[in-house]
């Protein structure tokens, strides 16, 4: 913790309230310099025909005000000061808060990333998942509930409903190929230490969904892409802006999830719908939609 410390005494700016401070001594020092002169000068005056009595009081309502004035200011500075330490006090808590927060979500999550490593290139050159192809099987039409728990992922070793679930979904070709794109942009985003369990957003209504499956864009369904964590936000920016490989990744995720609302939504309830948004690739593809510009 002695590191935590000094950074916490280094985030307080002294220099940022240093000349606000310097103008107000300065301000107090030329009323006390203008108001005692102005009574030295009353009190010269009036010495010999008022007497010592008159001399005292003088002095006393001289010195009162100047008194009262450098009071006032040394409580301003002591306030600014405290302001400026418990906002910058704030600020590294609430830093080290997220910090701990995302190093809980990686330990969390950490057997679940190890599932999804990227192996070599299959015959489409997307990755595939640490599975065995011959399990893989063709079956009977993937069910709704098995759909939304492939696409959330497992959630570690352990989860054998999630790995059902995604066995089943990797025998649909078409779902494959939005497993494997979503494991891209999931495995990838983890690189930055952004993880779909952290993600601050707000959970899209299924109006929303079913207006994106009928081409709908604009600020009707703006709030699809709900994400407000900013740090994950400009993380993501940043990378689709210089790593093309990431940017390859997500944009073929984005098609491939865009495909998936349009044949699904139709017949889907609005259970399954927001059920549908709590899942990580859903949130990976409002994340990567919103910075994108998809829902604009």
């Amino acid at each position: 913790m002695p590191k935590s410390s000094s950074k916490i005494t280094g985030v307080f700016p002294a220099e940022q309230s240093g000349a606000p401070d310097l103008l107000l001594r300065l301000s107090a020092l030329a009323f006390s310099a203008v108001w005692l002169g102005a009574a030295g000068l009353y009190t010269v005056e009036g010495w010999q025909a008022e007497g010592s009595l008159r001399l005292a009081l003088s002095g006393l309502a001289a010195g009162l005000p100047v008194l009262l004035a450098w009071v006032l200011v040394g409580t301003i500075v002591s306030i600014r000061r405290l302001r400026a330490q418990t906002a910058a006090l704030q600020k590294t808590i609430d830093g080290l808060r997220a910090a701990q927060s995302r190093q809980t979500v990686l330990r969390k999550n950490a057997p679940a990333l190890a599932l999804l490593p990227p192996p070599a290139a299959g015959a489409e050159g997307q990755p595939g998942l640490a599975l065995d192809p011959a399990t893989l099987a063709p079956s009977a039409p993937l069910a709704m509930a098995d759909l939304l728990r492939a696409l959330h992922f497992p959630d570690g070793p352990e989860d054998k409903e999630g790995f059902r679930a995604l066995r089943l979904a990797l025998a649909d070709h078409t779902t494959a190929k939005l497993i494997r794109s979503a494991q891209d942009v999931l495995t990838l985003m983890a690189q930055d230490g952004i993880f779909m369990d952290a993600l601050e957003y707000e959970r899209p209504r299924p109006r929303l969904w079913r207006k994106f499956a009928t081409g709908e864009r604009g600020e009707g369904i703006a709030d699809l892409g709900g994400v407000r964590d900013q740090s994950c936000l400009a993380l993501t920016a940043n990378r689709m802006r210089n790593d093309i490989v990431f940017r390859d990744a997500a944009h073929h995720f984005l098609r491939s999830f865009d495909k998936l609302v349009d044949s699904m939504v139709p017949g889907t309830s609005d259970s399954d719908l927001t059920a549908l948004s709590d899942t990580r690739t859903a949130r990976a593809f409002m994340l990567l939609g919103r910075v994108t510009g998809t829902f604009d």
